[in-house]
């Protein structure tokens, strides 16, 4: 077992070799509120099973978490409407972009996966149809499951979103064509950009991926153990977008992550891990934030704290 310190040590380094990246990516301009965060920024935490908490860098500022809200999402639609919700969207890598809306309009309005754009907004338009206040409801979920009040919706990337959103519109417009979106468009759409808008830090968000670890976490999202496994094979295999296989070679990981430079990573039974820089490569991943997880497993953590491929 490795003492605090040498733990503390390894995190040092790899924020040492990770951080310079960011100077190689470009943040997601496309989104104006986005493209305002310094390129420069770098946090990490590891949250261990056992409560333990190790941080670097910025870990305590606030960042737009995007697409990591999906995992959120798809885990309380998964305890709330249950295994129905497959019939809407399904659990295969897309192999193309999260906005692509080829694949949409092929497989007849049925997106690949609930992490790339369009199956996240039906996820989204499911739990909206049943549960009226389900944004209000998230926020207070992430507050609880984080531990931190402060965990709000950034209004002014969500307005930023809304006001700049048309591809994500005629996703929407188009799943509607098809039969697979029951509320109005725009009501879908403004609950799935606050969703994307959550401001939390890196520890706050390791702390809400918890329940993913274990199952454990202060607020059960997932009871049933064998659903939160089928999460985490989702993440496995889509929550990089289509960059999904050259992450999983590269790190072995369950993760998701978000055009705001973050991402979610899971260790089950050990840790969840949240590292953010907003520089993001061709694909939309944190160009530091990959190699800062890529470095963390196969550092020494791998042998004291179990951060092995699993």
């Amino acid at each position: 077992m490795l003492e605090r310190a040498e733990i503390e040590a390894i995190l040092d380094e790899v924020a040492t070799v990770a951080r310079p990246l960011c100077r190689e990516g470009k943040v997601a301009d496309y989104i104006p509120a986005l493209a305002k965060v310094p390129s420069d920024r770098f946090g990490l935490c590891l949250h261990l099973a056992d409560g333990q908490e190790f941080c670097v860098g910025d870990c305590d500022e606030p960042f737009s978490i995007q697409s990591v809200s999906k995992v959120f999402n798809l885990a309380i639609a998964l305890e709330w409407i249950g295994e129905e919700i497959w019939k809407r969207v399904g659990r295969e890598p897309s192999g193309t972009s999260f906005n692509s809306l080829i694949l949409l309009e092929q497989e007849q309005g049925i997106p690949r996966n609930p992490f790339i754009n369009p199956g996240a907004i039906v996820v989204v338009d499911a739990l909206i149809n049943r549960f009226p206040l389900y944004t209000q409801q998230l926020r207070n979920m992430m507050r609880t499951l984080s531990g931190n009040d402060q965990v709000v919706y950034d209004r002014e990337v969500w307005r930023s979103e809304r006001e700049h959103g048309d591809l994500n519109r005629a996703m929407a417009w188009l799943l509607k064509a098809k039969g697979n979106l029951v509320a109005p468009p725009d009501d879908t759409l403004d609950a799935y950009f606050r969703g994307c808008s959550l401001a939390m830090s890196c520890r706050a968000l390791a702390r809400a991926g918890r329940f993913l670890v274990q199952g454990s976490g202060d607020w059960p999202v997932i009871r049933n153990q064998d659903r939160r496994r089928r999460i985490l094979s989702v993440m496995r295999l889509c929550g990089l977008y289509d960059a999904a296989g050259d992450f999983a070679y590269r790190v072995g990981l369950p993760a998701k992550s978000g055009v705001g430079g973050g991402i979610l990573a899971i260790v089950p039974g050990v840790c969840s891990i949240a590292v953010w820089s907003p520089a993001l490569d061709a694909k939309g991943n944190s160009l530091a934030g990959v190699k800062a997880l890529e470095l963390l497993v196969a550092s020494q953590i791998s042998s004291g704290h179990g951060l092995e491929r699993r």
